[in-house]
């Protein structure tokens, strides 16, 4: 690869660094924006149900979470971040669970009712909510996915500094090799 040919893919990762340190720096300033309203929502509806109806208190007792956070390689290395819904199957989790057939004996027993957590948080706290409680919710789910962007942009700044300092020495070693 010639000095000429080093020089351009230079200028073009520094371009897609200045870009993506561009935008994480947007993104870092709408997170933070977001993550506040948050805050301040939740603060409204506290304060219109009354302290002590917007608390721990109010939680389930086993919680489990409506999203997450998947991490996986792209060709190139890198890791990326996903927020996917908790309840989204994998293709490996589809289809018969058990691979026989059971025969079944006596009469079957109905089984005990098992406490349902409601799908939508909300619901803990009533059925008429504040819309600010709603409106919470909805910043911080967009949060979430603002921070998983975050991570991404990151890791491709990360990759891109590290392919920045590589083609400099690249270059620097052609023009000592070249003097």
């Amino acid at each position: 690869m010639g000095g000429q040919d080093l020089r351009a893919e230079l200028d073009l990762l520094l371009l897609q660094l200045l870009g993506d340190l561009e935008e994480l720096e947007t993104k870092r300033v709408v997170l933070n924006a977001r993550v506040e309203e948050g805050w301040l929502s939740l603060a409204k509806a506290r304060y219109a149900m009354g302290t002590k109806s917007v608390g721990p208190l109010q939680y389930a007792y086993r919680m489990e979470p409506r999203v997450c956070v998947q991490a996986s390689e792209d060709q190139d290395g890198l890791q990326t971040f996903r927020v996917v819904r908790a309840d989204a199957k994998t293709p490996e989790e589809v289809g018969p669970q058990e691979a026989a057939l059971h025969r079944r004996k006596g009469p079957t027993k109905t089984p005990e009712p098992e406490l349902s957590v409601p799908q939508d948080p909300l619901n803990w706290f009533g059925i008429l909510v504040p819309h600010s409680l709603r409106q919470a919710q909805a910043s911080f789910q967009d949060g979430l996915q603002l921070a998983a962007d975050i991570a991404n942009l990151q890791t491709r700044i990360n990759w891109g500094q590290s392919q920045f300092q590589g083609l400099q020495e690249k270059l620097k070693q052609l023009k000592t090799g070249a003097a």
